[in-house]
């Protein structure tokens, strides 16, 4: 029985740490590439799994759809918002604090406008929607919806180091990255590439929020502050600035919840912030930190 719990636990907080690991992802890309927190980051998650639960209730689709549309929706959302605020962040004296003030503030315009369209009840998904089987494990059975989410995850984590790793515009985002100044000086498009990084994080936030409904249970507007928090809590254990080492963070968050959940459930929601706590003590930089490159 006790390596029965260990590999439910193991395995769960893989597939766990997987999805955390996009939660937190395009938070940090957004930073790594403009210095910019995003507080409204947790909100956008929230949008996502809102498009799910519209689909699936008024328009009997697949909430899988709304993966699609979340790209659509971050573009429509991300490129004015981004020409609107950021280039006048960047250019004040104190663009990560500035950028603190101005997204808390809309983050807490999308809940109360999340509020006013759904209410302040929680919303869940149809459970059979991304299948309504288990796939097991060594011995240990998840349902097909974690299963689904951990892929689609992979799935834009993978691209998302395709970019950085296979195309011209991700290496100009890497040298805007490793330093702004020096990437503008040598003829790069930082607009450009911060534009699509900005897009690109949105989206990927709200891809998450997909799969809310079904690794959490439901969606509720009141889910935004919290969903920012553990963001912060996974890209700081892996390295702010950092987007793949995302990763590390998430399955770190991940393993720790999901052990905590199985052996001393009372203690899950301490456990992943004090292991944050331990590692930034240890390792301020974060487990990968600075020394980190894309290959």
């Amino acid at each position: 029985m006790g390596v029965e719990l260990l590999e439910y636990a193991i395995v769960g907080g893989i597939l766990y740490g997987i999805f955390f690991s996009l939660i937190g992802i395009g938070l940090n890309l957004i930073f790594g590439v403009m210095r910019i927190i995003n507080l409204a980051h947790g909100q956008f998650i929230v949008l996502g799994g809102y498009l799910a639960f519209v689909l699936a209730r008024d328009l009997h689709l697949n909430p899988l759809w709304a993966l699609p549309l979340s790209i659509v929706g971050a573009a429509i959302i991300g490129w004015p918002l981004y020409y609107a605020v950021v280039p006048r962040l960047q250019a004040s004296r104190d663009p990560e604090m500035l950028s603190f003030i101005l997204f808390f503030g809309l983050g807490q315009a999308i809940e109360a406008l999340t509020v006013l369209g759904f209410g302040t009840d929680q919303r869940s998904l149809p459970s059979d929607a991304m299948g309504s089987g288990n796939i097991g494990v060594l011995g240990q059975e998840f349902p097909d919806s974690w299963w689904v989410a951990a892929a689609v995850s992979l799935a834009a984590i993978g691209l998302l180091w395709v970019y950085f790793s296979r195309t011209k515009l991700g290496y100009a985002t890497r040298a805007v990255m490793s330093n702004r100044d020096e990437a503008l000086a040598t003829g790069i498009d930082v607009h450009r590439v911060s534009v699509l990084a900005f897009v690109a994080g949105l989206a990927l936030a709200a891809i998450a929020g997909v799969f809310l409904p079904y690794l959490l249970g439901s969606v509720s507007p009141d889910l935004g502050g919290e969903l920012t928090t553990t963001s912060f809590a996974i890209v700081i254990i892996g390295s702010l600035g950092n987007p793949l080492g995302t990763i590390i963070g998430g399955l770190v968050f991940g393993l720790g919840t999901m052990l905590m959940q199985t052996y001393y459930s009372s203690w899950s929601n301490v456990v992943p912030y004090a292991l944050l706590l331990i590692i930034v003590l240890l390792r301020p930089q974060g487990l990968l930190g600075k020394a980190a490159r894309y290959a």
